[in-house]
């Protein structure tokens, strides 16, 4: 039922005796109509939680990067320039390049801060693979079989 039709039908209907159907009826009709922003409404609902809201966290994140940025932070611009920042003002950074060079860049043009990490045997050591509910695949039950019996065979050599 459109909007037009519910407004006259309602209309006509003070002017007249109603009966209960007619009534029950109009509610119906204004209920429907509010039925077909539902949709809409959810489209709305899941753009927000997928879209926007990662979005301004995203932003968060890289203003409170640009905002601790200090002297000797290795940064990327957006440019891809790579260099250390040799100093800082209120709006700008001046990112030494080489040597002799240095360039001063908007804090807005700070991409990335590079963060230097020492490798350690668990950084360099393969994630483990896990099939479906963590369980691990027959691949690779095969390949530890295969590996304890290789260490066995040059144990068993080794004791010789």
């Amino acid at each position: 039922m459109s909007l037009i039709a519910l407004f006259l039908s309602t209309g006509a209907g003070t002017a007249g005796a109603t009966t209960g159907t007619e009534a029950a009826g109009g509610a119906a009709g204004l209920f429907g109509s509010f039925g077909m922003f539902i949709p809409l409404l959810l489209i709305l609902v899941i753009m927000y939680f997928f879209m926007i809201r990662p979005q301004n966290k995203k932003q968060k994140e890289t203003q409170k990067m640009i905002a601790a940025l200090k002297k000797g932070d290795k940064v990327v611009t957006i440019g891809g320039i790579h260099g250390t920042v040799a100093s800082t003002k209120e709006d700008t950074i001046i990112v030494k390049v080489d040597d002799g060079a240095k360039i001063e860049f908007n804090r807005t043009a700070i991409a990335t801060v590079v963060v230097d990490k020492p490798a350690t045997a668990e950084e360099a050591k393969p994630a483990e693979k896990k099939g479906w509910f963590g369980k691990k695949t027959k691949e690779d039950k095969i390949t530890e079989e295969i590996k304890d019996k290789d260490s066995q065979k040059t144990e068993d050599s080794e004791a010789k």
